[in-house]
């Protein structure tokens, strides 16, 4: 019999087992371990359940491996804690598109035909550029809406003769819209009629946000599940945004006051997640 569950934004939907085993299998879970969870999930399903409850239940039977497969399954939410500022997700992104290849600016000042504008991102290479606005939510059921859309628009059009760098390539031809969370219809139908690219955590079907990490391999550091949160907190506030600045700079560790076995805990368990 089919089992209706409550997405993060109060609407419902029918449960469908394959969509659990996808997001296990994005983790990098085996399939025996797909099997055993599903396994444990199937009976404790019931109508109205939220989906959040099936997520914590799946994450728990994870950990009690020790494989990285967990940390890489709590992505999603491991992106929500890098809040409460829009700030953290800004550098996180210029991070992941670094490792694209792109050279990245955040927080660039531009003057427009008609107004100043702090632009969160800005990327370019040789062939190509983009600035963007990142929008930024701590929890899932959020969306970046029409007004965020519309405005995104706006801001594009009093930027067209505007560049990020001296070179060729770096006219503002692309405004991005990226979110944590989603959007809604009209922000999406909106946004491909004026052509506004945007990026979430499921958008475009391909090549969205969580394609995009995985195959970077450029996690944030609050997937370690080794640091606390006033831990993770010290070193965002040093700029140590991913699991790679853990790895290339083990030593601002000591910030944290641990022990030496405790510090290599921590830098295993990064090395662990980077590895595709």
């Amino acid at each position: 019999m089919p089992i209706l569950v409550t997405k993060a934004d109060g609407s419902k939907e029918y449960f469908k087992i394959e969509k659990l085993r996808r997001s296990l299998r994005r983790a990098g879970a085996q399939p025996d371990e797909i099997n055993q969870v599903v396994a444990q999930i199937n009976p404790t399903l019931s109508d109205g359940m939220k989906t959040d409850v099936i997520y914590r239940t799946a994450f728990d039977l994870l950990r009690q491996g020790e494989s990285p497969v967990a940390a890489r399954y709590s992505l999603r939410r491991a992106l929500f804690h890098l809040g409460p500022t829009g700030f953290p997700f800004e550098r996180f992104l210029a991070k992941l598109f670094t490792a694209d290849g792109y050279e990245t600016q955040v927080g660039l000042m531009l003057e427009g035909n008609c107004a100043e504008h702090e632009i969160d991102i800005a990327a370019y290479k040789k062939d190509h550029s983009f600035v963007a606005e990142a929008k930024f939510h701590a929890r899932p059921g959020i969306k970046s809406d029409l007004q965020v859309a519309m405005y995104s628009y706006a801001r594009f059009l009093d930027l067209k003769n505007q560049k990020i760098c001296n070179q060729d390539v770096c006219g503002i031809n692309e405004f991005w819209i990226i979110t944590n969370t989603k959007f809604t219809s009209a922000a999406r139908k909106y946004a491909n009629c004026v052509g506004i690219p945007l990026l979430s955590w499921d958008y475009p079907k391909k090549n969205n946000l969580h394609d995009r990490i995985q195959k970077a391999g450029i996690y944030p550091v609050t997937v370690l599940h080794s640091l606390s949160a006033n831990q993770i907190k010290t070193l965002i506030a040093r700029d140590i945004i991913t699991c790679r600045d853990v790895i290339s700079n083990p030593s601002v560790l000591r910030h944290l006051h641990i022990s030496t076995k405790k510090h290599e805990a921590i830098l295993q368990e990064a090395k662990d997640i980077c590895v595709s």
